[in-house]
């Protein structure tokens, strides 16, 4: 759906992490100075002090004291064509390491790394589709950091190209890609970058959801081997699909984020397990229809394999969600505002009415430099 792209991570286990607030009770919003007015759709939290955020403009920022101070990195390419760029998505390991995603059509869509905290980029992966082509949502494990600088598996989501889904998938940290081709790929459905969480990792589990005319779908992709080592070892993948009762039937409707989580039910200690349950949550609607709660959430309580609406959905179309272990609670936003759910996406009940692209809490950016924190509350 390139032309609406111009107008997840999962919690789980020990490859993944959606970093939550340290806080019992959840309360408002409370705003940052970002020092730009770039629309920012890209964000991510590494512990709640360290936070990197992209968006329009070849805009990067970087926070090293939990937002109290945000600074404008270098532009990737900023001697070519960096400034025309629009980085939809980032991932950092630490202050120093990270990767931005510029979405954008056929050469606009592309990679850069940095490992000295954003002074400067290495072009790192170019959309090998151009001229056709867009990226939406890119995913790389967290644990890069307790590995060598060329290792770490990640994955990368675009849009269909000759009615091919664009998935690609690196071992070293992002260096290099590689394209997955199957049968189950064959879709002229697309992904939305709108807030870098159409990928939700769990281990060697992969969940991705798309939309558009052919309706709401989630793929998933399961490994077997040593995936997250760059060894050369073979891998096997597992393809399977889903469809989701979320808006669809036109190019801008469908799923835009999933996320999840892993509860696990321990026997007498902590090194006996006893039961896990996956639970996952998908949020979206129409990005034309702001205000229109119909089709926004779904959610699963089986592992992502049946899914139901949610009965009292968002109180409008949503582009990010995300689960708090300390709070108890799912959070998702939109450009209408964010809501709040306490029984894994039955119901949400509305946070604020502020106006929002991407969560990594507890961080939520949006457009003209928006950034705020969430702000822990005595009761709510």
């Amino acid at each position: 759906m390139t032309s609406i792209r111009i107008a997840c991570l999962a919690a789980f286990a020990a490859h993944a992490l959606c970093v939550c607030v340290a806080a019992q009770s959840v309360g408002v919003w409370q705003m940052q100075d970002s020092g730009t007015t770039a629309g920012l759709r890209g964000i991510d939290s590494v512990d709640g002090t360290v936070a990197w955020a992209s968006g329009t403009g070849g805009t990067v920022l970087r926070t090293l004291d939990g937002g109290t101070h945000w600074t404008r990195c270098a532009t990737p390419d900023a001697e070519k064509d960096g400034a025309t760029l629009d980085f939809r998505g980032v991932q950092a390991w630490d202050a120093q390491t990270g990767i931005v995603m510029a979405s954008g059509p056929g050469d606009k869509s592309r990679l850069y790394k940095t490992t000295d905290g954003c002074r400067t980029w290495k072009l790192v992966f170019a959309n090998p589709d151009s001229p056709s082509g867009f990226f939406d949502s890119l995913s790389l494990m967290r644990e890069q950091r307790t590995l060598k600088e060329n290792e770490g598996f990640g994955l990368l989501l675009g849009d269909s190209v000759q009615g091919q889904l664009a998935v690609f998938e690196t071992r070293d940290g992002g260096h290099a890609w590689d394209r997955i081709l199957d049968p189950l790929l064959k879709t002229d459905n697309g992904a939305f970058a709108a807030s870098n969480q159409c990928i939700a990792r769990m281990n060697a589990t992969n969940d991705l959801v798309i939309g558009g005319h052919s309706g709401s779908e989630k793929l998933r992709l399961n490994y077997a081997g040593r995936y997250w080592l760059n060894d050369g070892s073979p891998l096997k993948r597992e393809w399977s699909k889903v469809e989701l009762p979320m808006a669809a039937g036109t190019e801008s409707a469908g799923p835009f984020a999933i996320c999840g989580r892993v509860q696990i039910t321990y026997g007498k200690s902590e090194k006996e397990v006893v039961g896990v349950k996956l639970y996952e949550v998908t949020v979206g609607g129409d990005y034309t229809k702001p205000n229109d709660s119909t089709g926004t959430a779904a959610f699963s309580t089986d592992g992502g394999r049946t899914w139901t609406t949610s009965t009292t959905p968002p109180h409008g179309f949503r582009s990010a969600v995300q689960w708090s272990e300390p709070l108890k609670l799912w959070i998702t936003a939109g450009t209408n505002g964010s809501d709040v759910s306490r029984d894994d996406g039955k119901t949400w009940q509305p946070l604020d009415d502020g106006n929002w692209n991407a969560l990594s809490l507890p961080f939520v950016v949006g457009p003209n430099g928006r950034i705020a924190r969430l702000a822990p509350a005595t009761s709510r």
